[in-house]
C-alpha cells in the first residue's frame, strides 16, 4: 500500500527541527541539478536531521515523508518523471564487487548495470537520497522497486561527518543528508558555492547546537535552546544589560 503525499508541497512536521536553529543564516541557491529527499516517517522525530535544511536550502528540491510510492513521478508530485535520468544514494544490492580503485573514489557513478560512468554521459535531471539510519533506508529501498531503473550514486567520504558527538555515526563513510547531498552535487559538476554553502549551514547548526548542550537525546531541552538561538541572533530583539563586573579582592586581601 502507498502513502499519498501531497504534490503541492512537503510534509510539514510539528516539532522542533534543525532549521529552527539557523534560518538567520539560510542562504537559497539555485542549482543546476534536482534533489529529492525521501525521508523514513521514524527520522521526523530527529531533532538534528538535515533533510529540511536542505529542502530550504536549495531551490526545486522536493521532501517526501513516507515509506513507499508508486513510481518517481509520483513521489516528485509529478505527472511524468524518467528514473533513467536519476540517480539515487545507495550502496546495497550492486550485483557485482566494486575494484579497489572505486572503493577509494570519493564519489562513484554507476549506470543501471553497475557499470562506472562519468557526469556528462548520462544527462541526469535530479538526484534522490533515502533519508534515515541504515536500517531505514534499506527499507524504502526495498519497498519502492522503481529504484532499480535509476543509475546509482556511491560515496566513500573522505573525511568523517561534522556532527562529531551530536549524532552517533556507524562509521566514518557515514555522513549527514546534508553532507550527502553536498559531496553528490560537488561529484556531478554542481557549482562548488552550491555544496559550500550547504556545509556553512550545517557547521552553525552544529556549533550552535553544540554550544545549546542539545543533541538528538536531549530533545526536550530543544525549545529552550532555540529560543535561546533566535534571541541571540534576532537584531530586533531587547538586549540585556551587561552583567555587573564583581570587584575582586584588592591585592593586599590576597591569601598565599
Amino acid at each position: 500500500m502507498t502513502n499519498k503525499p501531497d504534490p503541492t508541497k512537503s510534509e510539514e512536521t510539528t516539532h522542533a527541527n534543525a532549521l529552527d536553529f539557523v534560518r538567520d543564516r539560510l542562504e537559497r541557491a539555485n542549482p543546476r541539478m534536482r534533489v529529492l529527499i525521501l525521508q523514513h516517517p521514524q527520522e521526523q522525530d530527529a531533532l538534528l536531521g538535515t533533510a529540511p535544511l536542505v529542502e530550504a536550502a536549495l531551490e526545486r528540491s522536493v521532501l517526501r515523508v513516507g515509506l513507499s510510492w508508486a513510481s518517481l513521478a509520483h513521489a516528485l508530485g509529478e505527472e511524468e518523471a524518467e528514473p533513467s535520468r536519476w540517480a539515487v544514494l545507495y550502496r546495497g544490492s550492486l550485483g557485482r564487487q566494486l575494484t579497489e580503485r572505486e572503493e577509494a573514489m570519493p564519489f562513484l557513478l554507476l549506470d543501471r548495470k553497475s557499470q562506472r560512468k562519468e557526469p556528462d554521459e548520462l544527462h541526469l535531471d535530479g538526484i534522490v537520497i533515502l533519508d534515515g539510519t541504515w536500517s531505514q533506508a534499506k527499507a524504502l529501498w526495498w519497498r519502492n522497486p522503481w529504484m532499480l531503473k535509476m543509475n546509482r550514486i556511491l560515496l566513500h567520504p573522505k573525511e568523517p561527518s561534522a556532527y562529531g558527538r551530536l549524532r552517533k555515526q556507524p562509521s566514518n563513510q557515514h555522513v549527514s543528508t546534508l553532507e550527502a547531498v553536498a559531496l553528490s552535487l560537488d561529484g556531478l559538476g554542481e557549482d562548488e558555492a552550491v555544496g559550500a554553502n550547504l556545509r556553512r549551514l550545517f557547521r552553525t547548526l552544529c556549533q550552535r547546537a553544540r554550544d545549546a548542550g542539545v543533541s538528538n537525546k536531549t530533545e526536550r531541552d530543544a525549545p529552550a535552546a532555540i529560543a535561546a538561538v533566535k534571541a541571540s541572533t534576532d537584531p530586533n530583539a531587547p538586549k540585556r544589560p551587561p552583567a555587573k563586573k564583581k570587584k575582586g579582592p584588592r591585592r593586599d586581601d590576597v591569601a598565599f
